[in-house]
């Protein structure tokens, strides 16, 4: 088996990580400009690597992050398994802000955002029916569970393009659909670790009622910025508890990541196109080079 390289993608408050012999390192992709370098260091001896989604002070909206050079970046940096802190507005009381929510499925309704690394010269499907690593998610409940954090595990997350906030009817929609919570940056980026076989789970930290709550009207941007930052507290606890205990070989995916390639590209290799062949070289090598 390999060993694990745990990757630890931040999102809004969540700009660092406190660990051992850290650095940040530039990491040039084909894909374009990441969000930013990326943090590399130890936790416990486990290497771990940090991407602030949003970039350091903010800078990147929902819309303009590249997440196909982030997500390629990590898998340069070696990142075999994956957890997404973002921070997500409740669809139901029964989830407060505070709670932190260990989503199994996404909606994804955003539509101005690259979504695969294949296409035309190289074309690939992956399976995607279950977004989720259960083998990342016991991980992440036991840790939530050590360190008293309010949380719930299942669910589906409705990912919007943003930047704006829903208007009610849409909140009132996604309710009925029976969605848990929404936010704006788990879409295109499950997919992409999928299609780079990487491991994924994404913790949801509830900031907010969205607008649909009659109690609490429409989205208090004041009040969501005081939850980040206790969030972003509780999170950075529990992705320390979280490294100190993960599996120093990294465990096998029940959700077929690990092979997600293995008979997903359609076209034939003379008529492959070798541009974006060689762009494809981190996320598709193991299955081009075999």
């Amino acid at each position: 088996m390999a060993l694990s390289v745990l990757g630890i993608i931040g999102g809004s408050g969540i700009y660092d990580l406190p660990m051992d012999n850290a650095r940040w390192e530039k990491i040039t992709s084909p894909w374009g400009e990441p969000s930013d370098a990326v943090r590399r260091g130890e936790i416990d001896g486990l290497p771990v690597v940090f991407m602030p989604r949003h970039g350091r002070g903010h800078v990147q909206s929902p819309s303009s992050i590249n997440y196909r050079a982030n997500i390629d970046v990590l898998k340069r940096a070696g990142v075999t398994d994956l957890y997404s802190l973002s921070a997500v507005g409740s669809l139901h009381g029964d989830l407060p802000p505070g709670t932190f929510v260990l989503v199994d499925q996404f909606i994804d309704r955003t539509y101005s955002r690259e979504k695969s690394f294949f296409g035309t010269g190289c074309v690939g499907h992956v399976a995607f029916s279950h977004p989720i690593s259960p083998a990342l998610q016991d991980i992440a409940e036991v840790a939530l569970r050590a360190e008293g954090i309010a949380h719930a595990r299942g669910g589906t997350c409705v990912v919007m393009e943003g930047p704006q906030f829903s208007t009610l009817a849409e909140a009132q929609l996604y309710r009925s659909w029976g969605a848990r919570v929404i936010g704006m940056t788990a879409m295109p980026e499950a997919k992409l670790a999928r299609e780079a076989e990487i491991s994924y789970c994404t913790i949801a930290m509830v900031t907010d009622y969205d607008c649909w709550h009659e109690d609490h009207g429409s989205v208090d941007v004041a009040k969501v910025v005081t939850v980040l930052k206790a969030n972003s507290g509780m999170a950075t606890n529990l992705m320390a508890r979280i490294a100190r205990d993960f599996p120093r070989e990294h465990p096998s995916c029940p959700a077929g990541s690990d092979s997600a390639l293995d008979f997903a590209i359609m076209t034939v290799p003379d008529m492959r196109d070798p541009q974006l062949l060689a762009k494809l070289d981190a996320v598709a090598g193991r299955v081009l080079k075999g």
